[in-house]
């Protein structure tokens, strides 16, 4: 039984990264920032905002800004930091600030895998005890995609009777999986991914010195995926499935063995090798299939994978069979993880259907 909050892990936080409630800067995302503000200063300020977009591209970070600027006053610079109220909130101490996340569970000794109904009935207390104080009381809930259908249903009752001066900001990065009676009842703020500038910079903030262009283009501008790759050695990995593709048609099967290799072994703190695997080669097919229909990414994510994109996917009939196995390889992948399947028997059987697409087959090494 963990008893230290200090050493119970966060939920919405990235490994290797400062939680977002530390973090200062909210880059890349000035277009939702001036609709909130326009909104929280035209006096048009809805109860409850939905913050959708990718996974990693700041929407918990902006969250816990709005909480920052609303707490302090909402009078001063979006990014109010030096405020009592605002340390407030990076220490968890704000009276005013609710975060909903999902709980610690002792009994499992892990955290729980969904946010339940108890979690929006403490937010329930928290509006009604903090009522009586008066001002503006904010709730973060991170993410609303962790929800269970009993949670989901309590949530919906504060939405219909929202209580005054109260603000709900939630994350979520697949808000069609919600219910559409709390997606109505929600102003919706998109955020958009990240440019590779956009990326280099958050990366350079948190010391990341990897090569930040590669790893906006293997994350699709999500910082959280960034950083996930960066710690788990993901542009090496890639590097290493660009090298064995350009093998094809004729794959060289020691190489491919020795990369299904690379999937065994147990999920650890730097995270799960067959995660990792299963991460880059959905990006590769992801990418190639792009490849097919807009000619090879800008920029590369590994040496030598636009010249080998062009070759593996050279028109939209190719683009086509590249997505087809994108998406039976994952539906696989999904099901060798539920049923324990060995991961480098998975993977080396996956290797070898892709040496046997007719895009593969057909292509030929690049001379010279």
């Amino acid at each position: 039984m963990r008893t230290d909050p200090d050493d119970i892990p966060e939920p919405d936080r990235v490994p290797g990264a400062p939680h977002p409630r530390h973090t200062d800067r909210v880059i890349g995302q000035d277009n939702a920032i001036a609709e909130f503000m326009e909104a929280a200063q035209g006096g048009r300020l809805h109860h409850a905002w939905l913050l959708t977009g990718p996974r990693g591209v700041g929407k918990a970070t902006l969250a816990w800004a709005i909480a920052r600027w609303m707490l302090s006053g909402a009078t001063g610079p979006f990014a109010a930091t030096d405020t009592p109220e605002a340390r407030r909130v990076k220490a968890l101490s704000e009276p005013r600030l609710h975060l909903v996340r999902r709980p610690w569970d002792d009994k499992a000794g892990r955290l729980s895998a969904q946010i339940p109904v108890d979690e929006i009935r403490r937010l329930l207390s928290f509006f009604h005890l903090s009522a009586a104080e008066g001002g503006r009381r904010i709730a973060i809930i991170d993410a609303a995609d962790d929800m269970n259908t009993a949670a989901a249903n309590a949530l919906l009752k504060v939405l219909e009777e929202p209580p005054a001066d109260a603000l709900i900001l939630m994350i979520a990065h697949q808000p069609a999986g919600l219910l559409p009676t709390i997606r109505s009842r929600c102003r919706t703020l998109r955020l958009s991914p990240l440019n590779p500038t956009q990326m280099g910079n958050i990366l350079a903030h948190l010391g990341i010195d990897e090569d930040a262009e590669a790893l906006a283009a293997l994350s699709d501008g999500s910082v959280g995926e960034a950083l996930r790759l960066a710690g788990q050695g993901g542009l090496d990995r890639y590097q290493e499935l660009v090298d064995l593709m350009a093998t094809l048609p004729r794959l060289d099967r020691p190489r491919a063995a020795a990369f299904a290799e690379g999937a065994a072994g147990r999920a650890g703190a730097d995270g799960d090798p067959f995660d990792l695997t299963m991460t880059v080669l959905d990006r590769f097919l992801t990418r190639t299939a792009r490849a097919g229909l807009m000619g090879p990414p800008l920029p590369q994510a590994a040496r030598g994978e636009g010249a080998l994109l062009a070759r593996l996917a050279p028109d939209d009939g190719a683009a086509r069979a590249w997505a087809e196995a994108q998406a039976r390889l994952s539906a696989r992948a999904r099901m060798g993880r539920a049923v324990n399947l060995d991961p480098a028997a998975l993977v080396m059987d996956m290797l070898i259907e892709l040496a046997h697409l007719p895009p593969a087959r057909s292509a030929l090494p690049a001379k010279g």
